[in-house]
C-alpha cells in the first residue's frame, strides 16, 4: 500500500461529510494513527487534527455506528 500524499484537517472533513465538527472530533478519539488520524502540529502550541483518506472512511463509519 502507498504512502498518502497528502491529509484532510478536520474542519475540510467535517465540511465533506456534513457534520459537526466538535461532533467528529468526539469520534476521532477512538482513532489511532494507522486508523489515518493524525496530529499535525503547528508553530507555537496550535494544531489540528488530520485524516488520511482511510481516516475519513474510519470517521464516516464511526459516525453510521453511533447514529443507529
Amino acid at each position: 500500500m502507498a504512502a498518502p500524499s497528502y491529509v484532510f484537517t478536520i474542519a475540510r472533513v467535517a465540511e465533506m461529510l456534513g457534520e459537526d465538527e466538535e461532533w467528529l472530533l468526539e469520534l476521532a478519539e477512538q482513532l489511532e494513527p494507522e486508523d489515518g488520524c493524525l496530529w499535525i502540529r503547528d508553530t507555537g502550541d496550535r494544531a489540528t487534527l488530520g485524516f488520511t483518506h482511510r481516516g475519513i472512511e474510519s470517521l464516516k463509519k464511526l459516525s453510521l455506528d453511533q447514529k443507529r
